[in-house]
């Protein structure tokens, strides 16, 4: 077994393995068949497993012994070498690896276990999520299942039968065909075959009392494909938007992409327990009911478009990671990163393009540039980790699509897909690097992605320094670009990068500029706009660069980085009125946002300095007059139809504390809040008459899931949101939650209730949130919510009422949903509260932390991450959350996940 596939666990404080991916050496053995029979029983499963295995030529290690991986909870009945039983002293056990001597170049290795999956807390490999057995095999979960090479570069054709009393689990799943069945004596048996060759960790296994909504798909070539997806009987009402998300995503992946789906029968299973949103297995995806159940009396429009992202992403990584998926664990983001890029374009496909890049980026600043910029910095491809589990992040997923973003940007649409075309026709059933996907680019489009590679190695968040002159003499406006990028933990200095960055100039009446390049930068940029030589993207590949445009008649304002064409931070000069005359002229929709982002920047940082050398506190009326502005277009949109309402609803919400919290050298948590609380009562204090008009005429007795009804939703709710700070239209968000036809208003009323203080909203929201978890107590999903609302309430006293949350009957740690409602919303998305300096968030957090790490270490290291951001905060915090993370680092018995964050956060 290689270098990079060896662990071991950190019980007793022994130190877990760090594994290298310059140490990476192909597998010794090849596993060709996999035949699997499980025996479901009440008190144990026993797990027959028929491997045929053969010594691979291409590695150079000629040992004799071949290694499986395990773990300590598979109880091993039987062990054969080519139908013969060993003995006990013919094979060794050892840190959860069972080796096997002397075996032949090829052969067939039987072994029989028990496993209990019904105490498997942790919910990697079989486990029970309620009634319903499932797995979860990725990263490495199937070795709690059977002995195995449990590695991607090992494939196998995968045929699989479980058997199970036929009353308690008449439904019985796996990956690929259904090829037979039968029944004995109250059980039954069915055999399930992938024709397909696949690593482990996309076996799945499903077996329970389900019901399921049918549907068909034809695909391009006449193929007719069934399609199922699986949930209790109670929420079969809840299946259709994700059937129709399926079919939709199946229909664009044909005709954006020309992959069509290759087995007969493509099945979702939705469960209760599930670390992740969802598990792209060959065939039988499963999911967390989170990500598929949908209906408007219980799913909130934010939850519908998850749905339709989820769906998609699982169904697009049927290429993109099961057909061509990944050698090893630190290419994540071939498959992850290439995802993701996909299921965005799918998205914007199916609604606004901006909105939806404004919620990529918006995601990409609150989760991954605090990644980018603290202890736990790592590049897309990582070089070494102890727990491949904790490389399941913002950077391998986010920024993993922004980099395949980039190779789209600087090709082209056309170019890209024949590179895209050439990658799966090359690697169609192999395990291959990013290597293999940029190089698939380069050989398709004749371009040089060599420079654009350090992308892959290097982590941080590069930083652009432009300046603008024009030089009205010569009629040309000249921009600078220097870019540089912060030290990282084990990489103090960095190469420059290759980014492409998308560029327009605005003349004094906001109308797109021509463009022409003058000099040696024209070879090096392209077009990319509906509107030919309105917007170039210039190829930044050098520490600092000049670009000069020719025939520029009038100063003009630049737009930069249009459609955030590169994950950079970007730092230009803007006047306040520059940033208010792009937030109305700006042909690019994302950067009419990002100008009005980057306003509020500028004067909530003001603000936030006021409050520190103890100013008088004054909002700029700049910003009142943008925002009334935008206000205006979204109750006559006639001047510019371009602007839907939901863009106009992204364009009134002020940046968020998180994203002004990574923007300062220091964050100073307190004057943060205090400032933006103050901008936003400002701004409902001077146009309390607009905000209700906008209110009123958004309005709709209609709760259909479109673009329009959600953009509609999305505005008057926002308009809800300022006037509440007004104790005078308290009655308008009780009267929104009492009369609420779906879930997307009750929420945003409730929501409303929860956050503010004032004595009279007090008995108001202890009503709604009672009444509330009375009606909706047997819906787990939108009880989830309820726990949510609370714990993401900025008001004082918060914390009291999480901690008392924790013992409420509807609470359970052990369910991932129900610790992401409660705990994690509190740590990650409530950021006045999380950071009191009296230390008793962090001191939550980590005794949360202490409490999963023996249940779901896995869940326990993913919560942990906002203290690892410790660095971004004045001294004291610093002090306070080192000491909890100290305190996490010295307990006994530490998980390996969680090790790992600790040890790499201090």
């Amino acid at each position: 077994m290689s270098t990079a596939e060896s662990k071991t666990s950190n019980q007793q404080g022994s130190q877990p393995t760090v594994i290298y991916l310059k140490d990476y050496q192909v597998p010794p053995w090849l596993i060709d068949e996999t035949h699997l029979h499980v025996h479901i029983k009440n008190k144990v499963t026993v797990v027959s497993a028929r491997l045929l295995v053969r010594r691979n030529p291409a590695s150079a290690e000629q040992s004799a012994v071949l290694t499986l991986n395990g773990s300590p909870e598979l109880e091993t009945e039987e062990i054969a070498v080519d139908g013969r039983p060993l003995s006990s002293n013919e094979y060794q056990i050892e840190d959860s690896n069972l080796m096997i001597p002397n075996i032949p170049d090829a052969c067939e290795i039987s072994t029989r276990l028990a496993i209990k999956p019904q105490e498997n807390t942790a919910l990697e490999g079989l486990y029970k999520s309620g009634d319903i057995f499932c797995t979860q095999c990725e990263a490495e979960g199937f070795r709690n299942i059977t002995w195995y090479i449990d590695r991607p570069d090992v494939m196998a054709r995968f045929t699989t039968t479980i058997e199970a009393k036929k009353s308690a689990y008449p439904v019985l799943l796996a990956g690929g065909n259904d090829i037979d069945r039968g029944e004995k004596a109250g059980r039954h048996w069915v055999t399930w075959q992938d024709p397909f060759p696949k690593p482990a960790y996309l076996f799945a296994l499903v077996a329970g009392d389900l019901q399921h909504l049918a549907d068909e798909f034809v695909t391009a070539s006449g193929r007719k494909v069934s399609i199922r997806i699986y949930t209790e009987a109670h929420n079969l009402d809840k299946l259709d938007f994700a059937m129709e998300s399926l079919k939709k995503a199946m229909r664009w992946d044909e005709e954006v992409y020309g992959r069509e789906y290759d087995l007969d029968i493509f099945m979702i299973v939705a469960v209760d327990s599930f670390n992740m949103g969802a598990m792209e297995n060959k065939g039988l995806n499963i999911f967390n009911t989170s990500c598929v159940l949908a209906h408007p009396d219980t799913t909130t429009d934010a939850a519908y478009q998850r749905v339709e992202a989820v769906v998609a992403h699982e169904y697009f990584h049927n290429w993109s990671g099961n057909r061509v998926t990944c050698r090893d664990w630190f290419q994540l983001s071939l498959k992850e990163g290439f995802t993701v890029f996909r299921d965005q374009q799918f998205s914007s496909a199916m609604g606004s393009p901006v909105v939806c890049r404004i919620d990529q980026v918006t995601t990409l600043r609150s989760v991954q540039f605090p990644e980018d910029a603290g202890q736990m910095a790592h590049p897309i491809r990582p070089a070494s980790f102890m727990e491949i589990n904790n490389f399941y992040t913002p950077t391998v997923y986010e920024k993993g699509a922004e980099v395949v973003r980039m190779i789209y940007s600087l090709l082209g649409p056309s170019l890209f897909r024949k590179g895209s075309d050439l990658y799966f026709e090359r690697h169609d059933g192999q395990a291959v690097t990013t290597e293999d996907f940029v190089t698939a680019m380069e050989d398709a489009s004749g371009a040089d992605l060599e420079q654009f590679r350090l992308w892959y190695e290097q982590a941080g968040t590069p930083v652009l320094d432009v300046t603008g002159t024009w030089n009205e003499a010569r009629q040309t406006f000249t921009l600078k670009v220097d870019q540089s990028c912060p030290a990282t933990p084990g990489q103090d200095s960095k190469q420059p990068f290759h980014l492409p960055l998308a560029v327009g100039l605005l003349d004094a009446k906001g109308v797109d500029m021509p463009l022409e390049l003058v000099g040696h930068a024209a070879a090096g940029a392209s077009e990319q706009a509906e509107e030919p030589g309105t917007t170039l993207v210039l190829n930044i590949t050098q520490p600092s660069e000049e670009f000069v445009f020719g025939n520029v008649q009038t100063r003009p304002v630049p737009s930069l980085l249009r459609g955030f064409s590169a994950p950079v931070r970007l730092n230009y000069d803007y006047s306040r009125d520059d940033l208010m005359f792009l937030m109305s002229h700006d042909a690019d929709g994302f950067n009419r946002w990002e100008a009005g982002q980057r306003l509020g920047v500028s004067i909530l940082e003001a603000m936030v300095a006021q409050i520190e050398q103890g100013q008088p506190l004054t909002v700029d009326q700049r910003l009142i007059s943008a925002l009334e502005a935008n206000l205006i277009q979204a109750i006559d949109q006639h001047e510019d139809p371009a602007l839907d309402k939901a863009m106009i609803a992204q364009m009134l919400i002020l940046p968020d504390e998180t994203w002004l919290a990574n923007l300062a050298q220091v964050a100073n948590v307190d004057a943060i809040h205090q400032a933006r609380e103050a901008a936003r009562e400002t701004i409902a204090d001077t146009m309390p008459d607009l905000l209700k008009t906008v209110y009123q005429k958004n309005r709709s007795s209609v709760d259909e899931i479109t673009a329009s009804a959600v953009a509609r939703r999305s505005l008057k709710n926002l308009a809800l949101s300022y006037l509440v700070y007004d104790e005078s239209n308290l009655p308008l968000a009780v009267g929104q939650y009492e009369s609420a036809t779906n879930m997307t208003d009750a929420v945003a009323a409730l929501r409303a209730l929860v956050n503010v203080g004032y004595p009279a909203a007090r008995g108001a929201r202890e009503a709604a949130l009672a009444h509330f978890h009375e009606r909706w107590s047997r819906e787990p999903l939108v009880i989830d919510q309820w726990f949510s609302l609370q714990a993401s309430c900025q008001l004082p006293g918060t914390l009291t009422q999480v901690k008392a949350l924790l013992k409420h009957p509807d609470f359970d740690i052990k369910v991932p949903n129900r610790m992401r409602a409660l705990v994690a919303a509190f740590a990650m998305a409530n950021p006045v509260n999380f950071h009191q300096l009296s230390g008793e968030g962090y001191e939550f957090l980590a005794d949360r932390v202490l409490e999963l790490n023996t249940i779901n270490p896995q869940m326990a290291a993913r919560i942990l991450t906002p203290l690892t951001r410790w660095s971004k905060y004045d001294l004291p915090r610093q002090q306070l959350m080192k000491e909890q993370l100290g305190r996490i680092q010295s307990a006994p018995d530490l998980s390996r996940d969680v090790f790992e964050v600790v040890d790499k956060s201090l």
